[in-house]
């Protein structure tokens, strides 16, 4: 007789473009179909452009539609769902959405799992007191915490007091050979001189905590710079938001406009990324990044700030040059500056980080340890060792 798929129900706030969606994407995409189901469920609401991203059977959807505020009617609602869908297992992402373990426990939900992919907008640094008290009573509902970064792991073992029997650290996944490419992608638009551009870029949402105007400050200063090859430098910023008109109007301020591009939001990422040379990241916070993952996996150097989960990613031997600090302009376009200084590093370095990407970060890594963890607690459940009351 074969084994009864396990149900699992994932809640996040939203479901739509985002490092923390796609990785819940990636993972329904690659688990084995005949061993799952999935139900997401959106505290607010989903994009079903988004969510048509996934390409297996056997998901649905559920928006609980939370208005703004702190009321409580939208946790009724997930209990509610819970009750009739009845997951075998509740795996809760981020802040927001930890509150709903406490509807998965009234809901009867065996097996409740939480994962730490970073910090709030709000809460960078995660010393924000609140939101550490209400981590630490929502954890009396958790049977499990998985940690996408060794400062979330930390942070939870030393800050909130989570016992160390109860945590896991996974490190996301790419699909690495979605993100292998022999030809450079389109120009954007760049004019073109007799030695081809070289192209410095970034993917993410236009929004304060991926402070893209630290990148934007780095790049003009190493424009007006003296070093060889400055005039061949272009900015491919990919992305949407709510800053990314106040972006633009910082851009035309210079004398650099045209080496800029704005594509706004792109689905086709695999394809834009082969249009870059090398990709920076200058975020306040990160957890792990799935764009420095995707980036590494189309062979492209990464220099990003020294937050989160970046060092776990990038290799230990650029920890001294591709990582620099918040906000440090001069660092940062010194550290760009010197893949203009040194061109023959880059088929040197595009060749080592996708090496490194392949052997550490594949997707199929990320997806057998879910698998492990979701069925050995599931195993538990079912044997009678798994409790259905506060953990």
């Amino acid at each position: 007789m074969s084994q009864p798929q396990i149900h699992i129900a994932h809640i996040v706030y939203s479901f739509a473009t985002g490092g923390l969606e796609n990785g819940v994407v990636n993972l329904i995409n690659h688990l084995p179909e005949n061993d799952y189901r999935h139900s997401i469920i959106c505290i607010s609401k989903h994009e079903p452009k988004f969510f048509s991203r996934i390409k297996t059977n056997n998901v649905r959807v559920y928006d609980l539609h939370k208005k703004p505020g702190k009321g409580i009617a939208w946790l009724v609602a997930c209990w509610r769902l819970l009750k009739k869908i009845k997951p075998d297992i509740c795996h809760s992402r981020n802040l927001n959405p930890l509150e709903a373990q406490i509807a998965a426990w009234f809901a009867g939900v065996s097996v409740r799992i939480h994962g730490e992919h970073g910090w709030d907008v709000n809460d960078l640094n995660g010393g924000n007191k609140k939101n550490q008290l209400i981590k630490k009573l929502f954890k009396l509902f958790v049977h499990r915490y998985v940690a996408l970064s060794k400062e979330s792991l930390s942070y939870l073992e030393h800050q909130i007091n989570v016992p160390a029997n109860k945590l896991t650290h996974i490190c996301n996944g790419v699909d690495v050979e979605k993100f292998s490419h022999d030809t450079k992608g389109d120009d954007f638009g760049f004019s073109t001189t007799s030695t081809r551009n070289f192209v410095f870029g970034t993917v993410g949402r236009q929004v304060r905590v991926k402070n893209h105007q630290q990148l934007l400050d780095a790049f003009i200063k190493l424009k007006q710079s003296d070093i060889p090859n400055a005039q061949l430098a272009k900015l491919l910023i990919v992305g949407d938001g709510v800053l990314k008109d106040s972006l633009i109007a910082a851009a035309q301020q210079s004398e650099y406009y045209e080496d800029i591009c704005f594509t706004g939001h792109r689905d086709d990422i695999p394809q834009t990324m082969a249009a870059m040379d090398v990709f920076v990241l200058p975020s306040l916070a990160e957890g792990i990044s799935n764009t420095i993952l995707e980036a590494m996996a189309s062979g492209l150097p990464v220099i990003a700030t020294n937050v989160g989960g970046n060092p776990d990613l990038i290799m230990a031997e650029h920890h001294n040059s591709h990582l620099v600090e918040v906000n440090d302009v001069t660092a940062l376009s010194n550290s760009m500056a010197q893949y203009l200084i040194h061109q023959e590093r880059l088929e040197i370095d595009s060749i080592k980080v996708r090496e490194h990407c392949v052997k550490h970060f594949s997707i199929e890594s990320m997806v057998t340890k879910y698998h492990d963890l979701y069925t050995s607690l599931y195993q538990q459940k079912v044997s009678g060792r798994g409790k259905t009351c506060a953990a």
